[in-house]
């Protein structure tokens, strides 16, 4: 026999039977004569016959492939909640499809297409900052594909939904400014059509007013998670006639940028103007003053997640899910202007 793999029609040609003979017989159909079953083994057992997992799958309309989306691959964030992904689906006996969207609408819609042609049993994604419609999803929930959102939710369709409290930590960063002597402010805010970013830009403001801060308009920027145009922001802030004496970032590379344009324009952190990122990325803790930031529970995110995903493909009737992970602020030197006793 070759290297190439045994098949069926290799044992079958050798005892000069059926392929549906054997192919019963491994099976372990009970209408096999036991005889032949033996004979059958045999030659399997000294051919080392495998079956083919993949015509099994096919046969039982599973791949045991599950597909991701992810939005961009720069940021930790993403990288560790792929990390929970993978060790839940592993652990399982299922294999990981991972595509990324470069947050673009028209390339998210792709990947779900080719992921939808590969025959994954489910999909997890998270949103891209362009996605502002949901009829690509469509063919999803058509086919019966079990599907999970997670970070980047959409509210709008009733499917399973993992996230993470960013109005209520949004509002503890904001309040632990206040709490350091911050009056004036500013925020670099995500997109609005994403239901994170509206959730941190309410927490901003709703822990301003809580205090009695104003909120003023001049000091929310919008911006996208690439951080392409930081720079160019930092500086709008800096020529503001009350320049903020507080910035709250969209993340921590932004954060990190920022702080070099504030040194660079003679500026002290935090005693002129703190700074607090979202993310916790590694980098936060070497710049210096180290960064303070926001830390999300991404891989747990994404354990979750993908255990929710699992439970729909066993059972078709496993509810809808809608799951909360907390996150946790993170206090250095870059917004410590108090010291408490």
């Amino acid at each position: 026999m070759s290297s190439r793999s045994v098949t069926i029609k290799d044992i079958a040609k050798i005892l000069g039977i059926s392929k549906s003979t054997v192919s019963r017989a491994l099976s372990e159909h009970s209408d096999v004569n036991q005889e032949t079953r033996k004979k059958i083994l045999e030659v399997a057992q000294q051919l080392n016959y495998q079956p083919n997992a993949l015509a099994l799958n096919l046969k039982q309309q599973r791949t045991n492939t599950i597909g991701v989306i992810i939005p961009e691959t720069v940021n930790r964030f993403f990288a560790k909640a792929i990390g929970g992904i993978q060790r839940v689906a592993n652990l399982a006996g299922y294999n990981v499809m991972i595509c990324q969207s470069d947050e673009s609408y028209i390339t998210e819609k792709n990947n779900l297409r080719s992921l939808i042609a590969s025959h994954v049993d489910g999909v997890i994604i998270s949103v891209s900052s362009e996605t502002d419609r949901t009829d690509h999803f469509d063919l999803l929930l058509q086919k019966k594909i079990p599907v999970v959102f997670f970070d980047r939710i959409r509210e709008d369709l009733h499917t399973s939904q993992v996230y993470t409290d960013n109005y209520e930590i949004s509002f503890a960063g904001t309040e632990h400014l206040i709490q350091q002597g911050c009056q004036r402010i500013a925020i670099i805010a995500g997109p609005q059509n994403l239901h994170n970013s509206r959730n941190r830009l309410n927490g901003y403001m709703d822990a301003l007013k809580k205090h009695d801060r104003p909120v003023k308009e001049s000091y929310i920027v919008h911006s996208n998670f690439t951080g392409g145009n930081i720079e160019e922001y930092t500086r709008y802030l800096i020529n503001l006639p009350q320049r903020p004496d507080a910035v709250f970032a969209i993340n921590d590379y932004a954060a990190v940028e920022m702080m070099h344009v504030f040194k660079k324009n003679g500026l002290k952190i935090p005693d002129d103007i703190a700074v607090l990122g979202f993310n916790n990325e590694n980098i936060g803790r070497f710049v210096e003053p180290p960064l303070s930031t926001i830390d999300l529970p991404s891989y747990d995110m994404g354990a979750v997640s993908a255990e929710i995903l699992l439970a729909q493909i066993r059972d078709a009737s496993a509810p809808i899910q809608r799951k909360l992970v907390k996150s946790q602020l993170i206090i250095r030197e870059s917004t410590h202007r108090i010291t408490t006793p």
